[in-house]
């Protein structure tokens, strides 16, 4: 068993349950942790038989950029989706922060991890 790690993912979103956060969006970040059977791929040398950090990517994007309210439906629909494309993943985390919350104080981020 090996995990595979995809971090700092980068997408702009409008998720937030403030008319703010629908109209002006802002940046979220996404890490995901994948735990996989890394054998076979460490054998044939072969794409095929891992995961593809391209397609991590693009999922992780599609999912953000479809708005929600909550970065805890964003994250599970992105461990959901990313568990149906690669059967391979034995456990799926992905971390959704969301920087700079209009919560009324000096708070950095907030962020959900969701395990799957």
């Amino acid at each position: 068993m090996g995990k595979i790690k995809v971090e700092n993912i980068r997408v702009y979103g409008y998720h937030g349950c403030m008319a703010e956060e629908a109209q002006c969006g802002q940046e979220f970040v996404v890490n995901v942790v994948l735990e996989v059977d890394l054998t076979k791929a460490s054998d044939t040398d072969d794409l095929n038989d891992t995961v593809d950090y391209v397609v991590v990517h693009d999922i992780v994007k599609q999912h953000v950029l479809q708005r929600s309210k909550l970065i805890e439906h964003v994250a599970q629909r992105i461990a959901t989706a990313l568990r149906a494309r690669y059967h391979i993943i034995e456990h799926c985390s992905v971390e959704l922060i969301k920087p700079n919350p209009p919560i009324g104080g000096d708070v950095g981020s907030v962020a959900v991890v969701v395990e799957a």
